[in-house]
């Protein structure tokens, strides 16, 4: 299992090493299906300058990771499909956000961007460079030069969503479809149920592939609940256009079930989980396609005869 590189003394390695591989793409031998999958928010290489700049201790700042999704959909490859998974933390940066959340106030100087200052997310402090983590505690001692977010921007977030952007094209080439699951993890202490999936309320995909979903989750002795609290993110509201035969659904574990959320590090249960989740990802992919309908060249999405 991958450890987390949370120590200073990776100094400025860390950060170069990000801005040489912003993602990890880990693609199986051939394609056989024409899934997607993506963890945003797995990412635990954290640059010395950050942990420096920051008034909280790593363990505090990784809670903002759904650490370790990316292990627990490891499987996938297995199956035949292609996965990418941010390295850096989304304390640092958060790619489900869109790039024009970002909160002006945190940077001392003009920011050379297009801001978004209606977004409640940025207001909550949740942008795409985020001012706390997710229990709502500051992160920084001061404010970040201006430059620091096109310098984020530029070497880590435009790089993941180009090749997550890529391989839905490749995708839907190969195949004349393309589904993108968005992979993420939630606080226990936030919901009852194992497994929230999210189609933005029947936005981002079929409402047959949401259903399917569920029962191969359901199959595997998961407790599922709809959008709530969780209907996806700018991923799926990005990428999810059936009309168009991409379908983008988000899955969010609940964390109790293979982490201890106090030192972030892997429960006794992790293990036995990743199996569970692999065998109902065995069952998500299996669904009949022509189930999802076809795309129409006028945008309409037909049903399945």
């Amino acid at each position: 299992m991958t450890l987390p590189q949370t120590d200073e003394s990776a100094g400025d390695a860390a950060l170069a090493g990000l801005y040489a591989e912003p993602f990890r793409l880990s693609l199986p031998r051939e394609q056989l299906i024409p899934f997607v999958f993506a963890s945003p928010h797995s990412g635990r290489v954290y640059p010395a300058s950050f942990l420096a700049g920051s008034r909280l201790n790593p363990i505090s700042l990784r809670r903002s990771e759904d650490a370790f999704v990316d292990e627990l959909f490891a499987a996938v490859l297995g199956l035949g499909a292609p996965m990418i998974a941010a390295r850096f933390p989304r304390a640092y940066l958060d790619v489900n956000r869109s790039p024009a959340e970002l909160d002006a106030a945190m940077f001392d100087g003009r920011l050379p961007l297009a801001v978004d200052t209606t977004s409640p997310r940025v207001n909550a402090g949740l942008g795409v460079i985020p001012r706390v983590v997710r229990d709502g505690a500051e992160i920084y001692h001061e404010k970040l030069a201006a430059r620091e977010a096109e310098e984020r921007l530029s070497k880590l977030y435009r790089p993941y969503h180009a090749a997550l952007t890529r391989l839905i094209e490749q995708t839907h080439a190969r195949f004349a479809m393309a589904v993108v699951i968005d992979c993420h993890s939630m606080p226990s202490a936030a919901v009852v149920p194992d497994i929230v999936l999210g189609d933005r309320y029947g936005i981002s995909a079929s409402p047959l592939l949401l259903r399917h979903a569920e029962r191969a989750f359901e199959a595997c002795g998961f407790a599922v609940a709809r959008n709530a609290p969780y209907a996806g993110g700018y991923t799926t509201h990005l990428h999810g256009r059936p009309a168009r035969g991409v379908h983008a659904l988000q899955i969010e574990i609940n964390r109790a079930l293979y982490l201890d959320e106090e030192t972030i590090q892997p429960n006794q249960r992790f293990e036995d989980l990743r199996a569970r989740i692999a065998r109902a990802l065995s069952g998500l992919v299996s669904i009949e396609l022509s189930q999802l309908g076809r795309p129409d060249p006028h945008g309409i999405t037909l049903a399945a005869e």
